[in-house]
């Protein structure tokens, strides 16, 4: 099998055991087998890193329950391939070429350069920022809980954030809305967000800085990307927010400020939010419809088209305009496949997304724009909801499930991966010409 067939096969396979566990009584709280669809949904929203819930996960399911969500989380973020070479390194073992190549593909570089070193990068990395996400969250809560308690709490939360996965433990599906006002539980959480979002080739790239001195273009494009977005979001969300009296209007401006961030961060695959988001303004959920489908950065634990993919369609659309026949991006040019490969998953994701949300407004009884909602938060593995999930038919269940894989493997990916594989075409064929616009 290719690459991607194993890709999509592995994460399928991580599912359905999940899923198996998630069944038994022993992972709830009524000691009842949980039905097979609702902890196939669940278990597909914790591998896909996603957040969206049938179930509350705090008081519905038991400490086994939440602790087999927590591990398919941390699974699922990093990935299963990067968790098998782990075990490969533990035990000592050779790295294969075929290995290699399935990293290569899941953490979407284009040379197997490298690689196996990433890998351990990764692994220190995730263990090094969620250890210091759960040990921050630990003294944060034992304020207000047993420090048993709070130290559980600490390393679900670490893992779940970094991995933005946005499961939480507070129960009622509240997320972290009692912790408006609070700044250290936002400014820890929106760290784990962006540091997992930015992608671990970022990552590396800035431990590396102090011996390089130089950053590479991709890290360059991810960071101010990823700064204008969460800058920009912020702005939008505040000035369309401030008055209304159920989210933004009711805070001081302390308050304000802080959840503005917040919500701009959120939706780049996180999923924890700190207002009631079914309250806000249609054009404040519109908007962030938009920041969930551009989604977090390549090589991350997040979704979407990525903020690669976006910045690339942004500079097509600046270079036609100008008259220009490149893409030039901090004075490199971009190769023309990297192009094609931009507009080809920003429309396999709109056709996904549109299709979806299409086939749910006639399955399910709600407005367009929750369901489009609630579908962009599905492809972009974020978790935010306006409250749809919760009522979702069977049909509406599996679609969405099948939103989520996609939305965490990739819809290039998953194209690989089920399409017939073909050599390179040994000819061309002549220019025509059509007129555009």
């Amino acid at each position: 099998m290719a690459p991607p067939q194993i890709l999509v096969l592995g994460f399928a396979g991580i599912i359905l055991i999940g899923a198996i566990l998630l069944t038994l009584p022993i992972s709830n709280t009524t000691g009842k087998p949980l039905r097979f669809i609702d902890a196939l949904f669940t278990a597909t929203s914790a591998t896909c890193v996603t957040g969206l819930v049938v179930k509350d996960t705090g008081t519905f399911f038991s400490t086994f329950g939440q602790v087999v969500i927590m591990l398919l989380i941390q699974v699922g973020g990093l990935g299963f391939m990067t968790m098998a070479t782990l075990f490969s390194l533990v035990l000592k073992r050779k790295i294969s070429l075929r290995d290699r190549l399935i990293l290569q593909e899941a953490m979407n570089q284009n040379t197997m350069e490298g690689i196996v070193r990433l890998i351990r990068k990764v692994l220190i990395f995730s263990l090094v920022i969620e250890g210091c996400g759960a040990v921050l969250f630990a003294i944060r809560w034992s304020f207000d809980m047993p420090v048993g308690r709070a130290v559980y709490f600490g390393i679900f939360h670490g893992v779940s954030m970094f991995n933005n996965a946005g499961f939480d433990l507070f129960g009622h599906f509240n997320s972290l809305t009692g912790y408006v006002y609070d700044p250290l539980v936002n400014i820890v959480v929106m760290f784990l967000i962006v540091s997992g979002g930015i992608g671990f080739i970022v990552m590396s790239d800035l431990v590396d800085y102090r011996h390089k001195r130089k950053l590479s273009l991709h890290t360059k494009i991810v960071l101010s990307m990823t700064g204008a977005l969460i800058l920009v979001g912020a702005i939008v969300i505040f000035v369309f927010e401030f008055t209304n009296p159920k989210t933004l209007g009711s805070l001081n401006w302390g308050g304000k400020i802080l959840a503005s961030f917040f919500q701009s961060v959120s939706p780049r695959t996180a999923g924890a939010n700190t207002l009631d988001l079914a309250s806000m303004r249609q054009a404040s959920q519109f908007f962030m419809v938009i920041l969930m489908f551009i989604g977090a950065s390549p090589g991350s634990t997040g979704g979407g088209i990525k903020t690669t993919t976006f910045t690339i369609l942004v500079g097509a659309v600046i270079a036609m305009i100008r008259g220009r026949d490149d893409i030039v991006l901090y004075r490199y040019r971009l190769a023309q496949d990297r192009i094609f490969k931009a507009l080809t998953i920003t429309f396999l994701a709109l056709f996904l997304v549109v299709g979806v949300s299409m086939v749910l407004s006639t399955t399910e009884d709600s407005n367009f724009l929750t369901i489009l909602y609630e579908t962009t938060s599905a492809f972009g593995t974020v978790g935010l909801s306006l409250g749809l999930t919760q009522h979702l038919t069977l049909v509406g269940k599996i679609l969405i499930c099948l939103t989520m894989f996609a939305g965490r493997l990739g819809p290039l990916t998953l194209a690989y991966a089920l399409g017939p594989k073909k050599g390179k075409e040994l000819y061309r064929h002549p220019e025509g010409k059509i007129i555009i616009g």
